[in-house]
């Protein structure tokens, strides 16, 4: 058995859909210097996170990880919800 697996990735983002069963929409920030430009550049982006339980409401700050994909574009699931809306 392989005992050398990748720690999962972690990240913070706000809640902006729960349209979905048991799927939640994320949007997690990045803020970074541009290289060339040397201006701060902020981007970011969206993922589709698992909530089995359907805790996280739209507006809350939650912690989600990466794990084996559940469907075409949905990998990420939710670790817990760290502020309410």
């Amino acid at each position: 058995m392989k005992e050398n697996k990748k720690p999962n990735r972690i990240v913070v983002g706000k809640v902006v859909s729960r349209n979905m069963q048991k799927t939640a929409v994320v949007e997690v920030g990045r803020t970074y210097i541009h290289p060339r430009l040397k201006k701060v550049v902020r981007t970011s982006c969206t993922y589709k996170v698992h909530d089995e339980n359907e805790v996280a409401q739209v507006g809350n700050m939650v912690e989600i990880f990466e794990g084996r994909p559940v469907s075409k574009t949905k990998y990420m699931y939710l670790h817990r919800v760290i502020t309410g809306s």
